[in-house]
């Protein structure tokens, strides 16, 4: 059964009127319903607010990491553990082929069902996961693969174990050895890109953003609670910050946007995959003509372009 968002009422109750009419075998009113469903699909999906694109992002259906790694990777083997603590399944790692060409992938799993999210810790790495994220991105280095990281978290897990075993060096670490790996990277924010949970494997020569995907330094609720001690303003929140891939790009903190089907990647997974499979051909092409020395400055530079400062 399909979930629906609030404002995708009306959506809804067409969805619903055709399956009646299919069970009616009435084939006419199939097809004028069917035309409405796209006239209604159109004039939803093309004035959606900030608040409306965050739940998109958020949607219990929308495709997720080993979603668009079984859709674009052929032959894929997935990579375990972190070689220090264990293996941590909200970070997944595969080795596979996008058509021709050997690739990395290194993701965020938010998990499906109740067992499966609470086994994943709601895509919400601890530092092994982010250890084995950059053990997995020094394997791909030594080999001379590129990577692709599939970002989807409202965070790193805040928990105390994960404090105990050094989330914030964790943290900090990849950012640092990821900034200067001597390979073509591609990041892409495919749901919800949430804090340092993110950005630990959001470095990379192309940032990209999912039309309908969010990436801020804090969750609405979270910035709603502290400026206003009221989580229920997290819509407010969600505008003042500009937490969505166009706000994003405008500012220039990100290279480019993904456009999803009109309806939402959960609605088109296919659809959606094509569209980020393109995209990683694109880039990919682009950036392995660059030699890796000039790879590695230009990222550093793009890093240092982030935000304003002043040195002392």
């Amino acid at each position: 059964m399909a979930s629906y968002l609030d404002f995708e009422k009306n959506i809804q109750q067409i969805d619903e009127d055709i399956v009646n009419a299919q069970i009616k075998g009435d084939t006419e009113a199939v097809s004028i319903l069917k035309k409405n469903l796209e006239k209604e699909i159109s004039k939803t999906y093309k004035n959606l607010n900030d608040f409306q694109r965050l739940q998109l992002a958020r949607h219990p259906d929308r495709p997720y990491a080993l979603d668009y790694i079984e859709l674009i990777l052929n032959t894929p083997h997935e990579i375990h553990g972190d070689r220090v603590f264990r293996d941590d399944p909200a970070i997944v790692c595969f080795m596979g082929y996008l058509g021709e060409r050997k690739i990395i992938v290194i993701g965020e799993q938010k998990g499906r069902g109740t067992k499966d999210k609470i086994a994943r810790n709601f895509g919400m790495p601890h530092p092994e996961g982010y250890r084995k994220a950059l053990r997995v991105a020094r394997l791909a280095e030594k080999f001379q693969i590129p990577i692709l990281f599939l970002i989807d978290t409202p965070g790193a897990y805040p928990g105390i174990g994960a404090e105990e075993r050094g989330q914030s060096e964790a943290i900090a670490r990849n950012l640092y050895e990821l900034s200067d790996l001597k390979i073509p990277t591609i990041a892409i924010v495919i749901g919800e890109g949430g804090s340092g949970g993110a950005l630990a494997i959001g470095v990379a020569d192309k940032l990209a953003m999912m039309k309908n995907s969010v990436f801020s330094v804090i969750s609405p609720e979270g910035c709603a609670a502290i400026l206003w001690n009221d989580p229920a303003k997290s819509e407010a929140a969600t505008k003042a910050m500009k937490v969505t891939a166009d706000d994003l790009k405008s500012q220039g903190l990100i290279d480019d946007v993904i456009e999803e089907p009109i309806n939402g990647a959960h609605r088109n997974k296919e659809a959606a995959a094509i569209a980020i499979a393109d995209y990683i051909e694109k880039s990919l092409n682009e950036l392995e003509n660059i030699d890796v020395r000039e790879l590695s400055a230009n990222r550093m530079q793009k890093i240092l372009k982030i935000g304003a400062y002043q040195e002392i």
